[in-house]
């Protein structure tokens, strides 16, 4: 798994079960694959997926399927089914799936407002951010509404069994950032059907903010670092870089403090520049604050300037993600006992494999 999610996919049959998601926000250019029970997110969309020793064939009358590497199998697979809700539409006419997508098999994730005051400037926007694609595209809508976001999230509980969701945003002042939105769509999504939520944003300047999300419904929190050595912040996301380390880790500790320890996050990019070293010793830290350190590869997306970055290898991986499996089981915050969100659903990543 953490060769596949380095190398990428080639896949004989592009429409082979749930459909793959090129641009926009959160994991992009992916598709969901089934390897061994674990679902987990492979790119199929990027420069280094084209060029995988790894090929999908095309899956059998019961959707399974076998990857290859040149001519040998390795192993079989199989690919999550599109889900029933994306056939739907809103009661004022937009597609359910413009409103949330799919993510893994049972995650139900959307990006509530789709702009984002760092995407704006080639000054301040996160090089590896693709968070204005899917907009440009026609693909979704730039602010989903509470009411639309819980209509679809009752149909994806019903339709599809969805288990859990993610609230992720793009920062749309330099104050609450964001805080506000989540807390009004996870306020709607509670009153219509029970499900644990993930909210995800930058740190607000407010720690009351969490006290207002949890009470709002969200049951787990997101403040996601992305890369951790501040001259590398700097370089790849200048903006977002404004908010120091040292507000994370406070808030951090804030967040922690009304959610629980494990139901605080962070996502964490490997390879864009920050060393295997950095990035243990910042995962230390988090763990002892009670925070989930969520370490995944990182994808290059097309359109965005880093789309020719190229991605951090399965040795590079399995140093940081071997040792920070101990120490997540160590510490007791395993990503089973998170109640929703990324670090649970750990598509991205082969982070949980490890934890053992």
């Amino acid at each position: 798994m953490t060769e596949l999610q380095s190398f990428g996919l080639r896949l004989v049959d592009p429409s082979a079960g749930a459909a793959s998601r090129r641009g926009g926000a959160g994991p992009s250019d992916h598709k969901a694959v089934t390897v061994d029970g674990h679902t987990i997110m492979v790119p199929v969309h990027t420069s280094t997926a084209w060029n995988s020793p790894f090929t999908a064939q095309a899956p059998d009358a019961m959707g399974n399927s076998t990857i290859t590497r040149g001519t040998i199998p390795i192993a079989s697979v199989s690919f999550p089914k599109q889900p029933r809700f994306t056939k739907m539409q809103t009661f004022d006419g937009v597609p359910y799936g413009h409103i949330a997508t799919l993510h893994g098999s049972d995650v139900l994730a959307t990006t509530v407002l789709q702009t984002c005051i760092r995407y704006e400037s080639r000054k301040k926007t996160c090089k590896f951010c693709a968070i204005g694609q899917s907009l440009a595209a026609g693909r979704t809508v730039a602010r989903k509404t509470p009411e639309q976001l819980a209509e679809v999230a009752r149909a994806a509980v019903l339709l599809d069994g969805v288990k859990h969701m993610v609230l992720t945003t793009g920062t749309p002042n330099a104050t609450d950032r964001g805080a506000q939105i989540l807390c009004e769509s996870a306020f709607a999504i509670k009153a219509a059907v029970d499900i644990p939520i993930q909210g995800q944003c930058e740190p607000p300047d407010d720690d009351q903010w969490f006290h207002r999300m949890k009470a709002a419904g969200i049951d787990t929190l997101g403040m996601h670092l992305e890369v951790v050595t501040p001259a590398v912040r700097e370089k790849i996301m200048p903006g977002k870089a404004s908010v120091p380390i040292s507000r994370y880790m406070s808030a951090f500790e804030a967040a922690v403090a009304v959610f629980g320890r494990g139901q605080v996050s962070t996502y964490i990019l490997a390879g864009l520049g920050d060393t295997r070293e950095a990035i243990l010793d910042i995962c230390d830290r988090l763990l002892a604050l009670g925070v989930y350190p969520f370490v995944v590869p990182f994808v290059p997306i097309g359109g965005t300037p880093l789309e020719d970055h190229p991605a951090p290898t399965p040795e590079f991986m399995k140093s940081i993600l071997e040792p920070l499996g101990q120490r997540v089981a160590a510490a007791n915050l395993r990503s089973s006992d998170i109640k929703a969100g990324c670090g649970k659903c750990g598509a991205c990543s082969s982070l949980s494999v490890y934890e053992s």
